[in-house]
């Protein structure tokens, strides 16, 4: 997910751009770039590989201007070269774009005959031509933007500064987001408000469709038709100290130590502890009368959702699908009647999961979603909004936002057995005192941090590395394996412990370490009985359990990890901590860079 800002200013803006893509780097990134307009000129500057490469290059080579735009790339059309790097300029104008342009082809083709000449590989650059192909017909730069918008076919942000025009910016946004932001005699535009922090706290969210021309003295805002409209201004509520890392040495170790304290702020929402009971948003159906669960996610979205699946089976007694959002509307589901279709995302705009929400919305599904943005384009067009507060995520790696997202889903589980006559007064009292003990079991998984330091240097040389779960210790093996491959690159596997003999078992020799999610409970024992069979084939195990099962267990392990009882309802967040834990020390020890992994973006808002 590519970063945006755009500066309409009083003074010198390339310092401020550089300092909003910083707090955009989050997203992932590849290459960077800016461009001021200064004295009748397009001044740009761009640099592949990390922002302090262009950092390097505005020292060389300054960029004056009070107006500018400027952009950090993930490679989608084109390898990340300085050349393929945004902006992208032509005489006329410069611009840059968040996602993707699927008829860039013809466009280009059709450009191309007609006599431009193109300086890259990407997708984008057929804007910046077409735009400049009204502009130097005589268009204004509102009507030429106007003219183009309609032949894009795909998913955009876009940010479009003219050299003919230094005293405007105009931004446009279909399938990805993009912000007003308001200042004094100052205007801005960005990605996500957390990129205009520093600048302002008074933003406009664009909804769909819309665009928009920025001067010093405000916003004109237009919708998908060209009518113009009135979007509301609200405070962001972002802060410029929530990506200051502290005293720790990653963002990602300082989000798994946010945990406690996310968690408990996110129950707190849906807990009533006075009365003991689980309370969700003001809603306007019927939860009684939902039929079926459709849950659609992503990567760790999509194995919090398969741990959801075992608590709305279990408590609520509904059957549920799931599915990862980028296959769900390709099989053509079966979607019932009177269904609760529940999409998960940390962003809010991740574009397949977005993509599905719109066709469950269009087939007739009420629409649930549990998202860490609430004033994102996915919670804007739910029927019920489920917020996480974990805060912003900067750690590509997603760990305080899953943790958060599980315990909304335990909180929505506990409501739809309650809705549906399932739950006596007493058993949902018991639910909330369980869910209410999460964040202390977090803090006592959190304590052992040093000793799952120490078994990271035996993991760290492994070329293969498998993690092994029941119930819903399977999800957590197999977000626990995603983990580690997402920041140590090392490759590794996440299976339900039954099914090692089906297959999997044939990888075990002593260069394999397994990694044994057991809580001691009903499916501890068969566990133990699979964890056997590993360790019966050379196999090193790290079992992961508490100190009844790591007494019962432990002996003859490569190491154990001693987590607190806890019941098994939370078990799911208090067990995330440690693959967390070691995922990350892994990586320490690899030396790999843990916050930005390399190929990965924080959003995906292309399909």
């Amino acid at each position: 997910m590519c970063g945006i800002i755009g500066i309409v200013g009083k003074e010198s803006v390339a310092e401020r751009l550089v300092d909003g893509l910083r707090r955009m780097e989050y997203r992932g990134y590849d290459s960077a770039g800016v461009c001021t307009v200064e004295g009748g000129e397009l001044v740009r500057r761009r640099a592949e590989g990390k922002l302090n490469n262009l950092v390097i290059e505005l020292a060389r080579n300054p960029a004056p201007g009070n107006v500018g735009i400027a952009h950090t790339r993930w490679a989608t059309h084109g390898a990340p070269t300085t050349n393929n790097a945004h902006p992208h300029a032509t005489e006329q104008v410069a611009l840059v774009h968040n996602g993707i342009i699927e008829n860039f082809r013809p466009l280009r083709e059709a450009l191309t005959r007609r006599g431009r000449v193109f300086e890259s590989e990407t997708d984008t650059e057929v804007v910046a031509h077409l735009v400049s192909e009204y502009i130097e017909n005589g268009e204004s730069p509102e009507n030429a933007v106007k003219a183009v918008l309609p032949q894009l076919r795909g998913a955009f942000a876009l940010a479009i500064a003219f050299r003919e025009h230094p005293e405007l910016l105009i931004g446009a946004r279909l399938g990805s987001p993009l912000v007003v932001g308001y200042g004094d005699g100052e205007t801005f535009l960005g990605s996500d408000a957390l990129a205009l922090a520093p600048l302002t706290q008074r933003v406009t969210y664009l909804e769909e469709g819309d665009w928009v021309i920025i001067t010093r003295d405000g916003a004109q805002i237009f919708d998908v038709a060209n009518n113009p409209v009135k979007r509301p201004i609200v405070a962001s509520g972002a802060t410029a100290a929530a990506i200051e890392k502290g005293n720790y040495r990653h963002f990602m170790l300082k989000e798994i130590y946010e945990q406690p304290i996310v968690v408990a702020q996110t129950l707190r929402s849906y807990l009533r502890r006075y009365e003991q009971v689980v309370s969700l948003p003001q809603i306007d159906f019927d939860l009684a009368s939902i039929t079926r669960v459709t849950i659609v996610a992503c990567g760790t979205s999509y194995y919090a959702g398969m741990v959801a699946k075992y608590w709305f089976e279990r408590f609520a007694r509904l059957p549920v699908d799931i599915d990862v959002a980028s296959e769900f509307r390709y099989r053509d589901p079966v979607l019932e009647k009177g269904g609760l279709a529940l999409f998960i995302s940390q962003s809010g705009e991740t574009a397949d999961t977005l993509a599905a929400l719109r066709h469950c919305k269009a087939a007739g599904q009420t629409i649930a979603v549990v998202v860490n943005v609430p004033t994102s384009t996915m919670a804007r067009e739910a029927d019920l909004l489920l917020p996480t507060h974990a805060g912003p995520e900067i750690g590509v790696a997603s760990t305080k936002a899953f943790t958060c997202q599980l315990a909304v889903l335990a909180a929505l589980a506990a409501h739809l057995a309650d809705k549906r006559g399932l739950l006596t007064r007493a058993e949902e009292a018991e639910i909330v005192d369980h869910l209410v003990e999460a964040p202390a079991a977090l803090n006592a998984a959190l304590a052992h941090d040093d000793e799952i330091a120490a078994i990271a240097p035996l993991i760290a040389p492994a070329r293969d590395v498998l993690y092994l779960g029941r119930g819903p210790d399977y999800p957590l093996a197999l977000e626990g394996a995603l983990k580690l491959k997402e920041i140590s690159y090392i490759h590794a596997e996440g299976y339900a412990s039954g099914e090692m003999k089906h297959g999997p078992i044939a990888l075990i020799d002593e260069s394999v370490p397994v990694i044994v999610l057991a809580p001691r409970g009903p499916l501890f024992e068969k566990t133990v009985s699979n964890m056997q069979e590993v360790r019966a084939r050379g196999g090193k195990v790290v079992l992961i359990s508490d100190a009844e099962g790591i007494a019962e267990a432990g002996e003859g392990c490569l190491a154990t990890i001693e987590m607190p009882k806890v019941h098994p309802l939370i078990a799911p967040l208090v067990y995330a901590v440690p693959v967390q834990l070691l995922a990350y020390h892994v990586a320490v020890a690899k030396g790999t860079d843990v916050d930005q992994p390399r190929n990965l973006a924080k959003s995906v808002t292309v399909e």
